[in-house]
């Protein structure tokens, strides 16, 4: 009866998504302006990739606590937690992998290089001005990893008289949330722009795993709670006309319990991740515009657990680019020179202590000329550890009208190695390539006042994969467990399709994911990830009152690559509103999982039951 009732509330949202097109805002969505997609600023609606902006306001309105949970509601977004918000967590986009997917913060590519793929559970969503996703492969644009896409984070920045914000919140599993901030900024000569930004949220969790069948699997009762504090800045000072300085920064701190195997005890991890930037643009001719950052990001795992001991994990990266943007009539050339350092240090059981360097060139033409648009990139990145790999891409766009453009793009990718399956004891071989991608796509999208609507076909075929392989092909008594090895090959395709519209004081908004990831070898659906998911939202705003009602669902999926544990297909129903006291003040309230679904998106890994949280917000934009 579940299955029945499941499949019944697919068909019901899928249906209302596109007869009912989606969630108005009071900026359509593919008027907004991104830098991600083209590394220069244009609006969305003229981007040569699936690209998308949460802005400001949406974060604000959406009542949510916590960055994955609020990527989870975006298409082409799957998302993967071990318990709750302060355990281990995965993002996928497009069906491709969490260490797949490229995350920057101001710019600034973040990560574990041991792990690979960004420490989600550690990134704090009160420190979030606005989130840009592109959809797609963009190895020519920001070189490794960047295969299912690029998920950009901006932090809040100042301008004009100062301006304050502070919110107060308390939910269920007794979560408590304060943040607050400064803003603004100053004219004359030397113009200057500052905003700080600082937060503490806790929670007392529930518990992260649930009895299991597994004979080989401890139950823990215990609670699982995280403490999360950051703080974050964007400083900016005129030097002269067309020449700017800033500074930016962003550090995280999560403790956050989870469990380990073991019938008690108290397991943890202390996630650290920090961003730092040195920005100066100059504008040294009238269609020359430089960039030039100097950059570190940290990214340090500490766990204490009984059941296998202590490790740690600990990346720094420094990074430093040379962005020019030379303006040819209505077209843009752009050329791009990169310097990047990444080094793994752990614990002595592990012993991986390592550095590699990356030198990489680019350059990209943007053309814009009437109803046409395209675009041509081609990169090479030098790597100290695995030579040289070169990625390119194409695309054109054109304009039947204001209202809708189609497009089509072919671009590579490639995923570099982590350090843990180069040179882990036992696992890691040292002689491993980059997977690479190829990826060949096609879209339309609408765009006219409160109606917008974009569709997406995409085929990425990834080689090389990187997996677990037992026996392990090098004959060695060292690999008793198996080792990373390039030996699979990954073919994902699908078709995304997103709308919104609005009508009086309603508004809806939809998305459907319809997608085969698989191993190209076997045929098995890749792991946790399935071939149908969506969101449904209505919405009614009237003066100081808003609110709305979410449905989120996804097929099943399968938590092994040999497709032999199913997770369940789910949906869920939340509520979300707000109330607007004044201008400054606003009460805003969010209940998730409403019906209290019980699923998993880890096997034997609880997720919330109906939740709720409240929170008082001055000045929150």
């Amino acid at each position: 009866m579940k299955a029945v009732a499941s499949r019944r509330l697919l068909a019901v949202a899928v249906a209302a998504a596109w007869s009912c097109h989606a969630f108005a805002q009071s900026e359509p969505a593919l008027s907004r302006v991104e830098v991600t997609s083209a590394r220069a600023p244009q609006p969305v609606r003229d981007a040569l990739a699936d690209t998308s902006v949460i802005s400001a306001d949406e974060i604000a309105a959406s009542g949510q606590t916590s960055l994955v949970e609020l990527l989870r509601q975006q298409r082409g977004i799957e998302v993967s937690m071990s318990g709750g918000p302060g355990t281990q967590s995965s993002v996928f986009l497009r069906g491709t992998a969490n260490n797949q997917n490229l995350v920057l913060i101001d710019g600034v590519r973040v990560g574990s290089s041991a792990f690979g793929g960004a420490t989600w559970q550690a990134l704090p969503l009160t420190q979030i001005d606005h989130i840009e996703i592109v959809r797609g492969p963009l190895s020519t644009l920001y070189g490794a990893d960047a295969v299912g896409g690029v998920i950009q984070i901006f932090t809040k920045r100042g301008e004009g008289a100062p301006q304050a914000n502070l919110s107060a919140g308390l939910g269920s599993y007794r979560t408590r949330e304060l943040s607050g901030g400064l803003s603004g900024g100053t004219g004359g000569d030397h113009p200057f722009s500052y905003a700080l930004q600082v937060g503490t949220e806790r929670s007392d969790g529930f518990n992260a795993t649930k009895p299991s069948s597994n004979p080989y699997s401890s139950f823990n009762p215990d609670r699982d709670g995280y403490v999360r504090d950051s703080a974050s800045g964007r400083f900016a000072l005129g030097l002269a006309a067309g020449h700017e300085l800033g500074f930016s920064f962003l550090q995280s701190r999560l403790n956050g319990q989870f469990d380990a195997g073991m019938p008690y005890g108290d397991d943890r991890t202390v996630s650290k991740v920090g961003v730092y930037a040195l920005t100066s643009r100059n504008q040294f001719l009238p269609n020359w515009k430089s960039t030039l950052q100097l950059a570190r990001s940290t990214d340090r795992t500490d766990t204490q657990a009984l059941a296998f001991g202590d490790s740690a994990a600990h990346t720094r990266q420094d990074q430093l680019s040379w962005q020019n943007d030379i303006t040819l009539g209505t077209d843009l050339l752009q050329l791009l020179a990169e310097r990047r350092v990444e080094h793994v240090d752990t614990d002595p059981t592990s012993g991986v202590v390592a550095s590699r360097g990356t030198n990489a060139f680019a350059a990209i033409y943007q053309l814009r000329r009437g109803a046409h648009l395209a675009s041509a990139s081609l990169r090479n990145d030098d790597n100290s550890q695995f030579g040289s790999k070169t990625t390119g891409s194409i695309a054109y766009g054109y304009k039947f009208s204001e209202a809708w453009k189609a497009n089509a793009s072919y671009g590579t990718s490639f995923r570099a190695p982590t350090f843990f399956e180069l040179y882990y004891p036992g696992y890691g071989l040292p002689t491993l390539k980059p997977e690479s991608g190829r990826n060949l796509e096609a879209g339309v999208s609408y765009a006219s006042g409160r109606n917008t609507a974009t569709a997406t076909i995409y085929r990425n075929r990834v080689s090389d994969l990187i997996v677990n392989a037992f026996p392990c092909p090098v004959i060695s008594d060292a690999y008793t467990y198996g080792c990373a090895y390039n030996v699979n090959e990954a073919l994902i395709t699908g078709i995304t399709l997103g709308a919104s519209t609005g009508f009086g004081p309603y508004t809806v908004r939809g998305s459907l994911d319809v997608q085969d990831p698989h191993d190209a070898n076997t045929g098995k659906q890749l792991a946790r990830r399935s071939r149908q998911h969506g969101v449904v939202a209505f919405e009614y705003a009237s003066g100081k009152l808003r609110g709305g009602v979410e449905t989120e669902f996804s097929g099943k999926r399968y938590d092994d690559p040999d497709n032999q544990v199913r997770l369940g297909g789910y949906a869920l129903l939340n509520l979300v509103g707000s109330y607007a006291i004044n201008r400054d003040w606003t009460v805003v309230a969010r209940w998730n999982n409403v019906l209290n679904k019980d699923y998993e998106l880890v096997k034997d890994y609880a997720t919330a039951g109906s939740n709720v949280f409240v929170a008082l917000r001055y000045g929150w934009r």
